[in-house]
């Protein structure tokens, strides 16, 4: 079955090539989808270029555009077990957090139904003067490319599409090329909630074939990219020559801060989840753990305890706590980041190799690791690992905390772990962050923003900044009783 949507038809690449999708737990065929590239790429833009300029979607009243989007809200709830299957043999993730995904993913799409269906963006300026009427009303940005990760694909697809048709555009999706069933599933949905075609475009392929072509079509107004941080750096160049809109979440370096008077048990917990759900492969991970001193050995000796009995396993083990990584090439990364914290002298505490079950000799399976005595200036330290790798650094007071947590040039999310509510604060506004959790780590809701600072990108995802970057100003200014100004007589 064909699987690019391409002017609202499935059709195949045209190039023919095919890929394969081995699920990493255990090296089994998950399917096998179109390869796009650069001619499919194309005819993506032409069809969302074309429904964007002549088509009925950026026309549509924003309250019949919400009630579209809560449609798909339902539908995502009706294929629930489907789509978190499908996600799960692409990711290798357990089951149980693919359900967890479908219920935020769901969540999602009926806050921006919601939000776009009150309208009420719009607001009339008063310019002093009876005779004008001057308003500024927020447009769609036009035609969107929208480039989602390996990690979280369906819910980071959601992050875009949702804010996307909700401010009326049409849109060219670019999923991950390792995880792209659940996208596949979503433009059924989409359609079968209605929407006109061509509004939504699905092309399969990489980053080179697919993306790039997509980011440097002068057709494009905006392009919306999670991922690395060098991605995101070519992405911006690409756009610059036709000063295209760009919305970039690059991921993160995010520091754990954990003062001596934290609720300790609550604390050990959260530090282990942080780091080591969906091993580590998670753009908010708490991969950078930073103790007060006088905590440091019996907390990290207590962290370290636990992480050595995770147990691991595949989509479909109710026993696991943590699955494989995406690949084999992303599990040699790991162990190369590892080899070099070691080296640089950083103390292993535990994993830092595969497991030895042969149950799992067949997935990209790597041990919770923990590195302690840590420093700064470390690559460790510095470099986003996006595995199951915690490094531990201690510090003396607040001011060092700080510096300490803002020492990086990521600036995607972070906690600070205190019972003193003034000191929790006063931490909390200095991390230089977009989202900074006390006394927690990882929730989010769809109300709020998300978004980094610094090197972790620029643009929010999610809550009313979410749906305002698919979307421009426009100020409109009526004369009420124009009369000639005689300025050149």
């Amino acid at each position: 079955m064909p699987e690019l949507f391409i002017g609202g038809t499935w059709t195949t690449a045209v190039s023919g090539q095919v890929r394969e999708i081995r699920c990493p737990a255990d090296g089994t065929l998950a399917g096998a989808v179109d390869e796009g590239g650069p001619k499919d790429a194309a005819a993506a833009v032409a069809a969302a270029r074309d429904a964007f300029d002549r088509g009925p979607w950026p026309a549509t009243p924003a309250v019949e555009r919400g009630r579209l989007l809560l449609r798909v809200a339902d539908l995502l709830e009706r294929d629930r077990a489907a789509l978190a299957r499908a996600e799960s043999l692409d990711t290798g993730k357990r089951l149980v957090e693919s359900e967890y995904d479908m219920d935020d993913i769901a969540s999602c799409f009926r806050y921006f139904g919601n939000l776009t269906a009150a309208g009420g963006t719009d607001r009339i300026v008063d310019t002093g003067n009876p005779e004008i009427d001057s308003r500024v009303v927020h447009e769609p940005v036009g035609v969107c490319v929208l480039i989602t990760p390996w990690n979280y694909p369906l819910l980071q697809t959601a992050w875009k599409v949702a804010p996307a048709l909700g401010a009326g555009n049409t849109f060219v999706l670019k999923p991950s090329e390792l995880t792209p069933h659940t996208a596949i599933l979503l433009m059924r949905l989409l359609t079968e909630a209605g929407l006109p075609g061509g509004t939504a475009n699905l092309v399969l392929g990489t980053g080179p074939a697919v993306g790039a072509p997509l980011t440097e079509d002068p057709r494009v107004d905006m392009v919306s990219f999670t991922g690395g941080l060098v991605t995101g750096r070519r992405i911006m160049a690409a756009a610059a020559p036709t000063v295209k809109k760009v919305a970039l979440e690059l991921g993160g370096k995010n520091p754990n801060v954990v003062f001596a008077d934290a609720d300790y048990e609550a604390a050990v917990d959260y530090a282990l989840t942080a780091v080591f759900l969906h091993s580590g492969q998670v753009c908010s991970a708490g991969a950078r753990l930073l103790v007060q001193d006088e905590l440091h050995d019996a907390f990290v000796e207590d962290v370290v305890a636990r992480a050595r009995v995770i147990p691991l396993g595949g989509p479909f083990d109710e026993h696991a706590r943590t699955g494989p990584l995406i690949s084999a090439a992303h599990r040699d990364k790991i162990e190369a980041y590892v080899a070099a914290g070691i080296a640089e002298g950083a103390v292993l505490r535990c994993g830092g190799a595969r497991p030895d079950d042969p149950e799992l000799r067949d997935g990209y399976y790597y041990l919770p690791t923990v590195l302690d005595e840590c420093t700064p200036e470390m690559t460790v330290v510095r470099d986003e690992s996006f595995g199951p790798v915690l490094t531990v650094e201690r510090f003396r007071d607040e001011a060092e905390a700080v510096l300490l947590a803002n020492d990086t040039v990521y600036g995607l999310s972070g906690a600070v772990w205190s019972q003193d509510v003034g000191r929790a604060h006063r931490v909390a506004a200095r991390i230089r962050a977009g989202t900074v959790w006390i006394n927690d780590f990882q929730p989010y809701v769809p109300q709020a923003e998300w978004g980094g600072m610094k090197q972790s990108g620029f643009g929010r995802e999610l809550g009313p900044a979410g749906l305002a970057e698919y979307q421009e100003a426009k100020h409109v200014w009526r004369n009420l009783a124009p009369r000639p100004q005689r300025w050149f007589e």
